[in-house]
């Protein structure tokens, strides 16, 4: 038995954004959202579709969007690849989650709060060791509430590192088969016993998928695997070339002291490159 990963897209949608996932999307929100306190009560999925009331703005797709109790509007994204702009796509879907929410000539009081709950498969957020971390406005200095309106959530996955014999809390299961799920071949006694994720197990199942659903999650592990890759030779080429630097910049200091030979032994220039430096 094998489980797709649920960090893919295809994958985190089909197991949470589906109209019979309510009973799953309410335990993971209550978990990630409420420190496991049953505050969502009532959950409806909706299209994530965010269509533009003007034309020429962007549109927008997000994995996962619903209308939780209290009437907010929580918006999802499952990020694996950190790319350029990234944090403002998520400030861009949240304003715009909540600007749509008015038809013409509507009033303000209308608008109702959006959370914006964002999971990535990277940390964005280096200087701080929390999993989940809770924006909103706030006054710089003393730190008091403008408004809670609109609120943006992030699970940073790679903080994560509990081992399964380690998972103390329904928060622990859920991030623990977020990040591991793809790796296992049978469903851990000690997660199977809260019934959402045991089913969020049994969507998963690798098995249950039809053929094109499982060429679409393969297509997209492909692109996400190439683009990692593509990502990583641009980091190591960025690299490189700064030690190149580093190097013909030492070789220049060196030209007046030492032979072309010995400047060649220390920095790793070709002979050829440090005369052109002469």
């Amino acid at each position: 038995m094998t489980f797709i990963n649920p960090k893919t897209d295809f994958a985190f949608k089909k197991i949470f954004g589906a109209k019979k996932s309510k009973d799953i999307l309410i335990s993971f929100l209550n978990a990630i959202l409420y420190q496991e306190q049953k505050i969502i009560q009532y959950l409806e999925i909706i299209d994530p579709y965010q269509a533009p009331r003007i034309k020429g703005i962007k549109d927008s797709y997000l994995d996962v969007k619903a209308i939780i109790t209290g009437n907010k509007t929580v918006i999802i994204e499952m990020q694996v690849l950190n790319l350029l702009g990234f944090e403002k796509r998520v400030l861009y879907n949240a304003a715009k989650a909540f600007s749509i929410q008015l038809g013409v000539g509507e009033d303000y009081n209308l608008l109702n709060p959006v959370i914006a709950l964002t999971i990535t498969d990277f940390e964005m957020f280096p200087n701080t060791a929390k999993i989940i971390s809770s924006y909103c406005l706030k006054e710089k200095q003393d730190l008091t509430d403008y408004t809670d309106d609109i609120e943006l959530v992030f699970v940073e996955l790679p903080k994560f590192a509990k081992k399964l014999e380690e998972l103390e809390t329904v928060t622990d299961k859920w991030l623990y088969f977020l990040k591991s799920a793809n790796t296992l071949r049978e469903v851990p006694p000690s997660m199977a016993v809260i019934p959402e994720i045991n089913q969020a197990f049994d969507i998963a199942r690798q098995s249950k998928l039809t053929k094109r659903e499982l060429e679409s999650l393969e297509k997209r592990e492909m692109f996400i695997h190439d683009s990692h890759n593509a990502i990583l030779k641009a980091k190591q080429e960025a690299r490189e070339e700064g030690m190149k630097e580093k190097a013909l910049a030492i070789a220049r200091e060196l030209l007046d002291v030492l032979d072309m030979e010995t400047i060649s032994q220390k920095t790793g220039l070709s002979i050829s490159e440090i005369q052109k430096l002469t």
